[in-house]
């Protein structure tokens, strides 16, 4: 039976002009889930990471500290959606990135703050009056992860390895558990909000479907070093 591993990106660039790039926590976080990985897979897993650089950053640092023989298998169906695209439609000023860092870093509550806007964002991206207005749209993005996550089913279905191992993003992560569990758009993005960078949500699979057996476990950071713990 195989255990599938979905793992959200190490800490990205925040405010930055490219956000998609590890932060040097971020890098420490992928080392240390690569540490974790020698203490519960037995065997090489099969590796799949979406096409974006903290995807692939996040994966080789990891493999480097694990299973440094594996092959990465690189699909962009687990990208992560556009959120800088999404946040500017909501806000056009947050369509330069450092705006939106800097509002956040003025509040007594950044996290708070931040999570407000998160959900204005989201609900007009998933709320239906403006799919037209987006580079992809709420629904094109939610049958792409669906059908990314079923024909990875199908395939290990049919290799049957111990364990799969994907490199992707919350926002991927949390339509997938979504997915299984039949949450509304709502109840998805409120996962999305809470996993921890290169936290690990599993699945088993029965047959070719999957099960979900854990939600954003991240104690292994918190036994290495509590400070690395991030969500943004």
């Amino acid at each position: 039976m195989t255990t599938i591993y979905l793992i959200r990106h190490g800490q990205a660039s925040f405010g930055a002009a490219s956000y998609d790039q590890l932060s040097p926590n971020g890098e420490q976080q992928a080392k240390v889930l690569g540490h974790y990985f020698n203490d519960i897979l037995k065997e090489t897993p099969y590796v799949v990471a979406g096409s974006m650089q903290r995807h692939q950053q996040t994966a080789q640092l990891c493999l480097d500290e694990s299973f440094s023989e594996s092959e990465i298998v690189t699909d962009s169906a687990w990208n992560e959606f556009n959120h800088q695209q999404v946040f500017a439609q909501y806000e056009p000023r947050f369509n330069e990135p450092h705006l939106l860092k800097e509002d956040v870093s003025k509040e007594a509550n950044p996290r708070a703050y931040l999570a407000k806007i998160f959900e204005g964002a989201i609900g007009r991206w998933t709320g239906g009056e403006y799919h037209h207005e987006y580079e992809e749209s709420w629904p094109t993005f939610k049958n792409r992860v669906e059908t990314a996550l079923q024909k990875l089913c199908d395939e290990l279905a049919k290799t049957k390895p111990r364990y799969a191992v994907v490199f992707t993003s919350g926002g991927v992560i949390s339509v997938a558990a979504g997915k299984i569990l039949g949450l509304s758009p709502e109840k998805t993005f409120a996962l999305n909000w809470a996993i921890a960078n290169t936290s690990m949500t599993t699945l088993r699979l029965v047959g070719n479907e999957p099960q979900l057996l854990s939600l954003n476990e991240h104690h292994f950071i918190k036994a290495a070093d509590p400070s690395l713990l991030t969500w943004i």
